[in-house]
């Protein structure tokens, strides 16, 4: 059990900063912290639909397993005192 635990956290930190890079990569819709940070390059950068369709896709995926590996956590936590 110990191993898998390991295993779940190893996952967890290496979901959690990719989905961190994934998100920041995203298009900006409007003004905020996002113009801020190279809003006029987003633009010329970011004009694939496709792109754009295959990092939300990529991003959602990457979620999952980030919310999967945190229950699967839990439940370990929760019942390895038993």
């Amino acid at each position: 059990m110990q191993i898998l635990e390991f295993v779940l956290q190893v996952v967890l930190g290496l979901t959690s900063l990719l989905l961190t890079l994934l998100i920041l990569l995203h298009k900006g819709r409007g003004g905020g912290l996002s113009d801020m940070f190279g809003g006029g390059m987003t633009s010329a950068l970011g004009s694939s639909g496709l792109a754009e369709r295959n990092l939300n896709r990529f991003t959602i995926v990457l979620a999952l397993v980030w919310f999967v590996t945190i229950v699967a956590l839990g439940l370990i936590t929760k019942f390895q005192g038993l």
